[in-house]
């Protein structure tokens, strides 16, 4: 008798570790907390996604259209980065990879950002997506709340390494997508 399967785990997609210079580029910036530090980052890296998370963390208390620009450049370079790793719109992408973390970052910072100015039903696609990518994401504490990083900040002392670049793949949706099944890049019906 052969093993009865009555269906397959979603696949899962890990982004590539970004490369060492720019991660230990992105630490320094965040010692420093010099904002054109983060900017030089992102410059000289523009495919690193923790860049762009980190950018967009910082501005949110500041320059919330910034920090939603920033956050929307990390996440749909972050979709770009899933597909180039061979994700095909559907399938997990957890935070226990390091490398997926630049990209979940930048779509809560969107999810947040996208309520700051009352996008509710982009912050609720957001929102949906990142629990689609991985399903523990609430419950380790990640959504919930506004303010810079809700729970998700930076530096020393908060469990996140600004040097954890890129994200990985997906989800059966993504935000946008209208339900389970249709991916989508289009988050804010945006391009």
């Amino acid at each position: 008798m052969s093993d009865l399967r009555l269906g397959a785990a979603p696949p899962e997609t890990v982004l590539p570790p970004a490369p060492v210079e720019a991660e230990q580029a992105l630490a320094e910036a965040a010692r420093s907390a010099s904002f054109s530090d983060l900017e030089a980052v992102a410059a000289r890296w523009p495919r690193f996604l923790a860049a762009w998370a980190s950018l967009a963390e910082a501005a949110e208390g500041t320059d919330v259209v910034g920090a939603y620009a920033f956050a929307r450049t990390g996440y749909h370079r972050g979709l770009d980065a899933l597909r180039g790793a061979g994700w095909r719109g559907s399938g997990y992408v957890r935070w226990e990879h390091p490398a997926n973390r630049g990209f979940l970052r930048s779509l809560d910072a969107l999810r947040r950002l996208a309520g700051e100015i009352g996008e509710r039903d982009e912050e609720e696609r957001c929102s949906v997506f990142l629990r689609q990518l991985d399903p523990s994401w609430a419950s380790r504490g990640h959504e919930g709340g506004t303010g810079s990083g809700a729970g998700l900040g930076t530096g020393p002392g908060t469990g996140v390494d600004v040097g954890n670049s890129s994200a990985g793949p997906g989800s059966s949706s993504g935000p946008g997508s209208g339900g389970p099944g249709r991916s989508s890049d289009r988050p804010g019906g945006e391009g």
